[in-house]
């Protein structure tokens, strides 16, 4: 499962609204299926305007940056005051201005799941059963390919086409 639609499950599971960003037109439905409240084109120009209108100017209480050496900055700018950025992801370097941060009181912050402990590995694996059995966790697999096809799943996952869900090889 993709890291945004995971966080969307989870954070819909817990009764939050979700705001959801995505690409292409093909993305967007995938993120509306999965019951995000707001869907948003980050393509577009106005996208973060849009993102402010649709939390009535106060912005987003929570930001989960999958690419923050692009986003970082706007999400500095969108964050509600005293709201918390955790970077999930990153491709380079990016200049903000720190003063954002002081005039919003947000936290911004990193996670990677390498850093976890055995008991952060049990509690994420409980919920994720929980959610399997429930029905809340819901992983969207995007292409299919058949074991004679690996090299071809394989380029493809280098060269990030298909990629809209879990490629999966049936055995």
């Amino acid at each position: 499962m993709r890291v945004g639609l995971a966080c969307v499950q989870l954070a819909k599971n817990l009764g939050l609204t979700v705001l959801g960003t995505a690409g292409s037109s093909a993305g967007m439905s995938i993120v509306k299926v999965n019951r995000c409240d707001f869907v948003f084109n980050h393509k577009s120009d106005n996208y973060t305007q849009q993102i402010m209108d649709a939390t009535k100017g106060e912005g987003p209480d929570l930001i989960i940056e999958m690419l923050a050496n692009v986003n970082l900055d706007k999400d500095l700018n969108m964050i509600k005051k005293k709201g918390r950025i955790v970077i999930v992801g990153n491709r380079g370097t990016i200049e903000i201005n720190p003063r954002l941060t002081m005039a919003k009181e947000c936290i911004v912050t990193g996670i990677v799941l390498m850093n976890s402990t055995p008991d952060d590995w049990k509690e994420m694996n409980a919920s994720i059963q929980t959610g399997m059995q429930n029905g809340w966790v819901k992983p969207h697999i995007g292409q299919e390919y058949r074991l004679n096809q690996s090299a071809l799943a394989h380029k493809d996952v280098i060269n990030n086409l298909g990629a809209q869900g879990k490629n999966v090889i049936k055995l």
